[in-house]
């Protein structure tokens, strides 16, 4: 059976999605839906634009909506409000508010009797199910999570909803010397702020305070106030000829011991190097609504995580092909 996708919102992220959907063959586009004029919305592959306001039309032709929209203030809003129509997956990163979006997703996804799949992606997502792995074998040990060098896109939302700005892109940064000592095993106790550090590349607006761009910026909670950060003031065509790439990545280890005297240490660890942040992350948002969908057929309601969905049910793979080709 063909599933039947939705994407919600058409910035770097919808595009991806849209890119990913053309590799599933179990998976059909139905529309693109914004909340600019469908007329001057041109997609990728074809597929038609639809207004927002045009929503409800299409509540029995799709199956999964893909909420491609920023963590900041839309999908808040957003998720638990569309998943009374849909089922939903969405990408929410802001990971100090997951069990508050949780649980308001949680409650209108019941209500409603359908499915939501929150903060797909790889971190949250893959990251978090490497941290599950493998704290699940190395009980005794520690978890130590870097990311980057690359662009934050949901990081890089929040700094352009800051009044004056215009456009930015947030470089997140490990620090080498923190990440060597975590492969060594050693076990480092490491603060936020000797872990990362933070690089802001702002166009603002002629005439902005910069002072109190800067200052915002470096003060917000969730994003900045806990690291370093360096705020860069540039012109639009800087930006766009320096940072109009969207690369990312990072690291998941674990270091642990095992033995009866515990004379055995450990390293797992699970890195990505991404050319496109968004394209990845869309690529784990279609797999998740394929696992979304198929709980939905299996009558479950209620939200859910990638920690929730059986393996399998992200693959196209029937079982038989999953032991036999992977296992």
């Amino acid at each position: 059976m063909t599933i039947r996708i939705g994407i919600l919102g058409y910035g770097n992220l919808g595009r991806g999605v849209e890119c990913a959907i053309r590799q599933n063959e179990d998976m059909e586009l139905v529309a693109v839906f914004s909340r600019r004029d469908p007329a001057k919305v041109t997609t990728l592959t074809g597929v038609k634009a639809v207004s927002l306001d045009d929503l409800a039309a299409y509540k029995d032709k799709i199956d999964v909506m893909i909420l491609c929209g920023g963590s900041a203030t839309d999908l808040p809003a957003q998720t638990p409000a569309y998943v009374a129509d849909f089922n939903v997956v969405d990408s929410f990163d802001t990971h100090a508010k997951i069990p508050a979006h949780f649980a308001a997703v949680d409650e209108a996804a019941k209500k409603a009797g359908h499915c939501a799949v929150i903060s797909a992606g790889w971190d949250p997502g893959m990251f978090s199910l490497a941290r599950l792995y493998s704290s699940a074998i190395l009980p005794e040990g520690k978890d130590y999570t870097f990311w980057g060098r690359g662009v934050s896109q949901g990081h890089s939302d929040a700094i352009r909803r800051i009044e004056g700005v215009l456009d930015a892109r947030q470089y997140t940064v490990p620090v080498e010397e923190a990440v060597a000592q975590v492969r060594s095993g050693s076990q480092p106790a490491l603060t936020t702020r000797e872990k990362h550090t933070r690089e802001c590349y702002v166009v603002a607006a002629e005439g902005a305070d910069l002072a109190r761009i800067e200052n915002e910026i470096k003060t917000m909670p969730n994003y900045f106030a806990d690291y370093d950060t360096t705020v860069h003031f540039l012109s639009m065509e800087e930006l766009k000829r320096d940072h109009a790439g969207l690369p990312h990545g990072g690291s998941v280890i674990r270091t642990g011991v095992t033995g009866l005297d515990k004379e055995h240490s450990h390293v797992i660890e699970y890195s990505i190097k991404l050319d496109s942040n968004p394209e990845f992350t869309a690529g784990a948002l279609v797999a998740s609504a394929r696992g979304v969908y198929r709980l939905a057929k299996e009558g479950k309601s209620g939200c859910f995580t990638m920690f929730d969905l059986p393996p399998a049910y992200l693959s196209s793979m029937s079982p038989e092909e999953l032991r036999k080709k992977l296992l």
